[in-house]
């Protein structure tokens, strides 16, 4: 078994050119996209940290769990197929709870990318598009389910 020690932080397949976006900052995608929006900003950072394919694929089955989640609230809380402000909290609670588990796969590498000493990337255009896409695209899958149920 290799030593951990000596093994490199960053590795040889990550771009250096290109700059992750501060974890922080994408739970304000998760609170206003939803879950689809905060899993794809996560998968997409997780790359540009050169998170390993295993954690990146973790990533996307923590979104996968974060989307059942919200449709079994969906389901639970809209009976009368009316959208109510404790529904909408439970999407936001269950949408930040996935990111800060996302967030947390993301941290040993965005520890490493910080010893750089390298600013980090603006999440400004590509998370109010995937914010909007995000949310655009839960609420479909919500009519699907409502029209299901």
């Amino acid at each position: 078994m290799p030593d951990e020690l000596l093994r490199p932080t960053i590795g040889a397949g990550v771009d250096m050119k290109v700059r992750p976006w501060r974890l922080m900052s994408q739970t304000y995608v998760a609170f206003f996209g939803g879950v689809i929006a905060s899993t794809v900003i996560a998968f997409l950072n997780a790359r540009r940290l050169g998170v390993d394919a295993a954690k990146r694929r973790l990533v996307l089955l923590t979104g996968a769990a974060g989307l059942v989640g919200v449709i079994a609230v969906f389901a639970l809380l809209n009976a009368e197929a009316d959208v109510t402000s404790g529904f909408r909290v439970a999407v936001r609670v269950v949408a930040v709870l996935c990111c800060l588990v996302q967030l947390r796969i993301q941290r040993p590498m965005d520890r490493a990318f910080q010893l750089r000493g390298t600013d980090y990337g603006s999440l400004w255009g590509p998370g109010l598009a995937v914010t909007i896409g995000g949310a655009v695209a839960e609420a479909f899958i919500l009519v699907i389910v409502a029209r299901a149920l």
